[in-house]
């Protein structure tokens, strides 16, 4: 069903006409107006949901607190960019509507209603992100990424754990794990060399590890880190 943006107007209009707002449509250049008593209701449609929509939006708010959203029932909407979209909905104080037309009548759905943002209740919420982003950061030694990559492999504070593990067997040979400890790798060595994620480790015996043929080309693909460690080896001998 070939579905254009006027065919979402009469689903809409009866929406709001059977809770009670005269609806009118295009009104200054505003799709939908629905009016009641005081309180002043604008919807902007349009098939999907894009930029163009998005600006209506926000500049409806000028007028009202209520601005409404609506678009045909998109696929896919348990897809995290889907979600993502939600959210820049929800932060920017829009309302959100689906009109469905897979049933004999199209079908009205408010996914969201326009309320205001809660800043400091989203952050609160997102605190053990933020951690997760700072402990990242303090466990990463330099800036080996290029900001905006894309389907790439990138460093991480993990694998730069794991490149000062396979630094430290490859000069010293077979350690354990506490060994390697007091060698400065921190809290995560058990468990890294355990998974051992990049192959770059081999279990000698128990609790005996040794590297890799795979750790020895990562020490010398990342030359500038191995040498970091190898700095910091030397001068623990010192």
């Amino acid at each position: 069903m070939n579905i254009k943006e006027t065919d979402l107007y009469k689903p809409i209009h009866d929406y709001f006409t059977q809770l009670g707002y005269q609806v009118n449509g295009e009104v200054k250049s505003i799709d939908v107006t629905a009016i009641k008593d005081d309180e002043l209701i604008l919807i902007e449609l349009k098939k999907s949901l894009n930029m163009k929509l998005l600006i209506q939006g926000t500049k409806g708010q000028r007028l009202t607190d209520k601005v409404y959203l609506a678009i045909e029932r998109p696929k896919g909407t348990f897809s995290k960019q889907w979600k993502d979209k939600l959210y820049l909905i929800r932060r920017l104080e829009l309302g959100l509507i689906y009109v469905s037309f897979t049933g004999k009548e199209p079908l009205v759905q408010i996914v969201y209603h326009p309320k205001p943002f809660n800043r400091k209740q989203s952050m609160k919420l997102s605190k053990k992100k933020k951690n997760n982003v700072i402990s990242e950061i303090e466990g990463r030694y330099g800036d080996f990424n290029v900001g905006g990559s894309s389907k790439t492999k990138l460093m991480t504070a993990y694998k730069e754990n794991s490149l000062h593990i396979a630094c430290c067997l490859k000069k010293y040979g077979e350690l354990s794990p506490k060994e390697l400890r007091q060698l400065g790798t921190g809290n995560k060595t058990t468990s890294i060399l355990y998974n051992n994620f990049h192959e770059w480790f081999t279990k000698i015996d128990r609790g005996i590890y040794g590297i890799s043929d795979k750790g020895i080309d990562a020490i010398n693909k990342y030359n500038d880190l191995a040498d970091y460690y190898y700095e910091l080896l030397s001068k623990e001998e010192a």
